[in-house]
C-alpha cells in the first residue's frame, strides 16, 4: 500500500475524532510561533546590548532591557509548558483511541472469517497475532508521528523558513537549499532499508510462531529430551534477525552521518554568508545568531526525519500485513443465509460433494451420504478418511468444492449460519478451555442458563462431585483441571445447550473405562429423539448406531448397519476386527464367562 493509501484507510478511524486533531493543531501552531521567540529575543538582546556599548553606556541603562527579556523567555516556556502538555495529552488520547477501534475492528471481523482463513499456510496462529499487535502498533504510530511528531516540527520550520526570508532572501535560500538534500539523502536510505525491513517482518513473525509452538508443544519436548534441537531452531531464527539488525544498523549510522554532514555544511555557509553581510553593512551582529537559531529550527525536523521515516517506512510495512487481514475479503467471510425455521428434524443429505483444503490437500472424493432425522449415524474410517471434514462441512466451519450440503431438504448455503449452530452440538476429542472459571465454561453452551442448571450439567457429565470436591468449587480456574475432566466440561456444555443435533468426534477419547461408560449412559439418554452424528472408536457405540458409513481416503466404501456392513467383508470389517483385537476381546469373553 501507498503512503496516500495508509492515510485514506486511517482517516476513516480518525474522522470520529476530528475534534482531538483540530485541537491538537491549533496548539501546534501556537506552539510553532513560541519555538522562533528565542531567536527574536537573541537577536533582539544582542543589538540593544551593542549599541549600549557602542555609545558607552553600562548595566544601569541595560537593566531595562535584561528584564524584559527575562519576563519575555520565563513567560513564553511558561506557554510552551501549557501548549506541549494540551498537545500531547490531545495527541496521545487521539492515538489511543485510535488504538482501541484498529485492535477491536480486527478482532471483530476475524472472528466472522470462516475456518478455511485459519488453515491457510501464513495464517498460523502465532503469526497472525504478530501481524495484528505489530499492525495495531505501527498504524498508531503512523498517527503519533503526523500528529504528535511531524506537524510541530515542520510547522516550527516553516516558520523559521519564513522569518529567515523576511530578514534576507539569500540566507533564506542556503536553509531552502539544504533542506531537500537532506530529505533525499533521507529518502534514499529508507529505499536501502526497505528489504530488510521485510525479511525482518517475515522473521519475527517466525519467531513469534516458532515460540508459541515451542509453548504449546513443551511436554512432548521434554519427553523425547529434544530442548536442545528446538533451541538450535530458535537460534538460527536469531541470528537471522541479529544479521538483518546488524545490517540495518550499519546502513542507518551511515546515512546518517552523511546527513550530519550535510547540515553542517549548512551552518557553515549562513555562519559564512551573515558575517559578511554584518562587514559589509547590511546586517546587525544579533542577525548572525538570529539566522543561526532559526537555521537550528529548520534543521530540527530534518535531524529527527530520519527516525520518523524509519518508523514510518516500518509502520507500512506491518501496516500492508494488518490490512490483508482486514481485507481478506467476502470469500474468507462466513456467508450466512436467512433460512430459520421454526423447527429443525436434523435430516442431512450430501449429494456429490468434493472438498479440498487450503493447503491443496483433498479431502472428500463424490461424497453420497443421508442421515436421517432423529437417528443415529456413525462414520467410521482410518485417519484421514475424512470423517471429521463431513462433520465440519456439516456445521459450515468449510464450504464444499462441489455438490450440496442439505439440511431438511434446504442447501445449507441459505441457512442462517448463527442459528444453525444455535441448534448443533459439537463434543470434540479434543476441546477448548477458556481461561476461567468451570461454571463460566459450562455456561458457554448456554449464557442465560441458571446455577441450577449448570450444576444438573455438570451431573449429567458426572463432573459435579469431583468439581464440589475442589476449595473453590464451580468457581475453580477449569485450566487447572486434568484433561479428562476438562473433556467432561466441553461435554456439560452439550448438555446445557441441549440441541437437537448433536456431533460428537470421539467425546470420550481422553476419559478412563469408568468414565467412558458413565458419559456413554449420558450421552445414549441425550441421544433420544435427536439427530447424532458419531465418530468413534469404540465398539459399543458403533454397533448402537442405526447407521454406519465407512470412509476410505475421502470416499464413501459401505453404508447400512452394523450387521450390513460387516457381511461386506470390507473397510468396516477390517476396522471392527483390528478394534476387537486391541481390545482383546476372546479374553475379556472368556473373563466375564469365567465370573
Amino acid at each position: 500500500m501507498s503512503v496516500i493509501e495508509i492515510f485514506k484507510r486511517i482517516s476513516v478511524y480518525v474522522k470520529p475524532y476530528k475534534w482531538l486533531v483540530f485541537a491538537t493543531l491549533m496548539l501546534t501552531l501556537i506552539g510553532s510561533f513560541m519555538a522562533q521567540v528565542n531567536a527574536i529575543v537573541l537577536n533582539y538582546t544582542v543589538d540593544s546590548i551593542n549599541a549600549l556599548v557602542t555609545a558607552g553606556k553600562g548595566l544601569a541603562e541595560g537593566l531595562d532591557i535584561l528584564i524584559l527579556i527575562s519576563s519575555v523567555l520565563l513567560g513564553k516556556e511558561l506557554m510552551i509548558i501549557l501548549v506541549q502538555f494540551g498537545q500531547k495529552f490531545f495527541g496521545q488520547k487521539l492515538k489511543i483511541c485510535i488504538s482501541q477501534d484498529l485492535a477491536q475492528e480486527v478482532i471483530e471481523r476475524v472472528l466472522t472469517y470462516r475456518l478455511a482463513f485459519f488453515t491457510k499456510s501464513g495464517n498460523e496462529p502465532g503469526k497472525l497475532q504478530t501481524r495484528i499487535d505489530r499492525g495495531v502498533e505501527s498504524l498508531t504510530r503512523i498517527v503519533q508521528n503526523f500528529f504528535i511528531d511531524i506537524l510541530p516540527l515542520f510547522c516550527s520550520a516553516i516558520l523559521a523558513l519564513v522569518l529567515m526570508f523576511k530578514q534576507n532572501v539569500y540566507v533564506g535560500t542556503v536553509a531552502l537549499v539544504i533542506v531537500p538534500i537532506y530529505f533525499y539523502i533521507t529518502y534514499l536510505q529508507a529505499h536501502k532499508l526497505k528489504g530488510w525491513r521485510t525479511q525482518h517482518k517475515d522473521f519475527r513473525e517466525a519467531k513469534s510462531h516458532g515460540i508459541m509452538t515451542i509453548l504449546e508443544s513443551i511436554t512432548v519436548i521434554k519427553s523425547f529430551n529434544r530442548e536442545q534441537i528446538e533451541g538450535k531452531k530458535q537460534l538460527e531464527l536469531q541470528k537471522n534477525i541479529t544479521e538483518n539488525q546488524l545490517k540495518t544498523r550499519q546502513t542507518s549510522f551511515f546515512f546518517e552521518g552523511v546527513k550530519t554532514f550535510v547540515e553542517q555544511i549548512g551552518v557553515v555557509l549562513i555562519i559564512i554568508l551573515t558575517a559578511f553581510l554584518v562587514l559589509n553593512g547590511d546586517m546587525t551582529i544579533g542577525a548572525i545568531m538570529y539566522h543561526i537559531m532559526l537555521f537550528g529550527n529548520v534543521t530540527s525536523p530534518t535531524r529527527q526525519l530520519h527516525r520518523i521515516y524509519d518508523d514510518f517506512n516500518d509502520a507500512l510495512i506491518y501496516a500492508n500485513g494488518f490490512f490483508e487481514i482486514l481485507d481478506a475479503g467476502t470469500e474468507e467471510t462466513e456467508k450466512s443465509g436467512k433460512h430459520r425455521p421454526e423447527k429443525i428434524r436434523g435430516e442431512f443429505e450430501l449429494r456429490h460433494v468434493d472438498f479440498t483444503y487450503p493447503n491443496g490437500t483433498k479431502a472428500l472424493h463424490d461424497i453420497n451420504m443421508k442421515i436421517e432425522s432423529g437417528k443415529i449415524t456413525a462414520l467410521v474410517g482410518l485417519s484421514g478418511a475424512g470423517k471429521s471434514t463431513i462433520i465440519n462441512l456439516l456445521d459450515k466451519f468449510y464450504e464444499q468444492d462441489c455438490g450440496d450440503v442439505l439440511l431438511d431438504g434446504v442447501s445449507l448455503k441459505d441457512w442462517d449460519t448463527q442459528y444453525l449452530r444455535d441448534n448443533i452440538g459439537l463434543v470434540l476429542q479434543k476441546n477448548h478451555i477458556f481461561d476461567g472459571t468451570i461454571e463460566e465454561n459450562i455456561r458457554y453452551g448456554n449464557v442465560d442458563a441458571t446455577d441450577e442448571e449448570v450444576m444438573e450439567a455438570a451431573k449429567k457429565a458426572f463432573l459435579y462431585d469431583q468439581v464440589v470436591a475442589l476449595p473453590n468449587g464451580f468457581k475453580s480456574k477449569a485450566t487447572e483441571l486434568s484433561g479428562g475432566q476438562q473433556q467432561r466440561v466441553a461435554i456439560a456444555r452439550m448438555f446445557i445447550k441441549n440441541p437437537p443435533i448433536i456431533f460428537l468426534d470421539e467425546p470420550t477419547a481422553s476419559l478412563d473405562a469408568i468414565a467412558t461408560e458413565q458419559i456413554k449412559n449420558s450421552i445414549d439418554a441425550i441421544k433420544q429423539n435427536r439427530t447424532v452424528i458419531i465418530i468413534s472408536h469404540s465398539l459399543s457405540q458403533i454397533i448402537d448406531s442405526e447407521m454406519i458409513y465407512s470412509l476410505e481416503k475421502g470416499r464413501v466404501m459401505e453404508h447400512g448397519t452394523h450387521e450390513e456392513c460387516y457381511a461386506k467383508n470390507g473397510v468396516y470389517r477390517r476396522i471392527f476386527d483390528a478394534s476387537a483385537r486391541s481390545l482383546n476381546i476372546e479374553k475379556i469373553a472368556k473373563t466375564q464367562m469365567g465370573v
